[in-house]
């Protein structure tokens, strides 16, 4: 009988030729960052660092999701108000918005805002960059965590700082008169920059809590996580308050 050979796993995994025009065996460690998972034979149940990425990506977009209809919920609320009045005596229908002129602080504060979050998408990148992850994984240090680190300090510095013209608005505005109760438009003014500001408060937490975990965390893919999480949220707020500012400025 015709002798027969039988190539055993290791032969059949080196005469492999790979896809893409990449090694046959492509095992640079992506931290989840990458184009794949990076964890050979793991156990059953337990997710790569591209499964737990997208997972907690998810996460975070569905408690994002929550507050874009809270904030929908207040700016339909802020259009139906717009229509609202009384009759004078002669029964002429009186109007009860008043216009406000918004803070010349606030274009600041939008610009502020939108420095900040192309520094804290630099710190994210940081975090995926192949060669020093590859650096951290040949046991060479971490790279990646210095160059990350002074972009989220800038970040959460700038979020202060968007804060303080925040509060410098309302102070203008209270030197006018203009508070709280004073009329509609005010109402909505403080009511939807407070909310906004609240929010940026939580993510200024986040992006501290961030800075502590690319120190603390041991496993590079949770560091990945927690920075990746924290810079979609920041970029949403960001997202948030570019649409309340143009509805408070153009449909007042």
């Amino acid at each position: 009988m015709p002798a027969t050979f039988t190539r055993t796993p290791v032969e059949i995994e080196r005469k492999d030729t790979g896809y893409g025009g990449k090694p046959p065996v492509d095992r640079r460690p992506t931290g989840g960052g990458g184009d794949g998972d990076n964890w050979d034979k793991r156990p059953p149940g337990r997710r790569g660092p591209r499964e737990l990425l997208n997972r907690y990506r998810l996460g975070v977009f569905f408690a994002l999701a929550g507050d874009l209809m809270f904030f929908i919920a207040l700016v339909s609320a802020f259009f139906v108000r717009q229509t609202a009045g009384h009759f004078d005596p002669r029964e002429n229908y009186v109007s009860d918005w008043h216009p406000l002129a918004i803070p010349p602080i606030l274009w600041i504060n939008t610009a502020i805002l939108l420095l900040s979050s192309a520094t804290v998408e630099m710190g994210r990148r940081q975090l995926f960059h192949e060669i020093d992850v590859m650096e951290e994984w040949l046991g060479l240090g971490r790279p990646a965590v210095k160059r990350a680190a002074p972009w989220l300090i800038a970040t959460a510095g700038l979020g202060v700082l968007f804060l303080m013209g925040q509060w410098i608005a309302w102070q203008q505005l209270a030197s006018e008169g203009m508070f709280f109760a004073t009329n509609p438009n005010s109402h909505f003014f403080y009511l939807i920059t407070a909310t906004h500001g609240l929010h940026l408060v939580i993510g200024i937490a986040a992006l501290l809590t961030a800075l502590v975990a690319v120190f603390v965390l041991r496993k590079m893919e949770m560091r990945q996580i927690v920075v990746d999480c924290t810079a979609w949220y920041w970029h949403t707020m960001g997202l948030f308050w570019i649409f309340l500012f143009v509805l408070m400025v153009y449909f007042q």
